[in-house]
């Protein structure tokens, strides 16, 4: 008995305009990027094989590789957002803050108290001389 794999070829079309889609980038943008109209853009998206040339200019313009076109996954893709943003990790990753807020404060409120009583001595001094 013989078995056979079938390897499913990538539609690099369909591939490009996921990336597009995902990185923000409207038809009209990426057609005006690569110096082409945007049913151009339409129709490579909807061509499931696309010229090495082709490619790299929708990944030139995307700025992405090549190779993130050709072996791009939806399933991949998915998972890897449901792995890395399911918490506030990246979150607190970015927001640490690297003072304490209360020891601010409390600085804040010495500088804030010292300054007062200096203005309280220099008025003491000034009644002093009126006398």
């Amino acid at each position: 008995m013989e078995t056979t794999f079938e390897t499913k070829k990538s539609d690099y079309g369909y591939n490009a305009k996921r990336l597009r889609e995902i990185l923000g980038v409207k038809q009209e943008e990426l057609a005006e990027r690569i110096g082409v109209s945007q049913q151009t853009v339409s129709r490579f998206e909807s061509t499931p094989q696309l010229d090495d040339e082709t490619l790299d200019k929708i990944a030139a313009a995307l700025n992405i590789s090549v190779d993130a076109i050709k072996n791009f996954s939806e399933d991949a893709a998915i998972n890897f957002v449901a792995n890395t943003f399911h918490d506030s990790t990246v979150a607190n990753t970015y927001h640490q803050c690297s003072f304490n807020p209360l020891d601010k404060v409390i600085e804040l409120y010495e500088r804030m108290l010292k300054t007062e009583q200096e203005k309280v001595q220099l008025l003491q001094e000034v009644l002093k001389d009126k006398k």
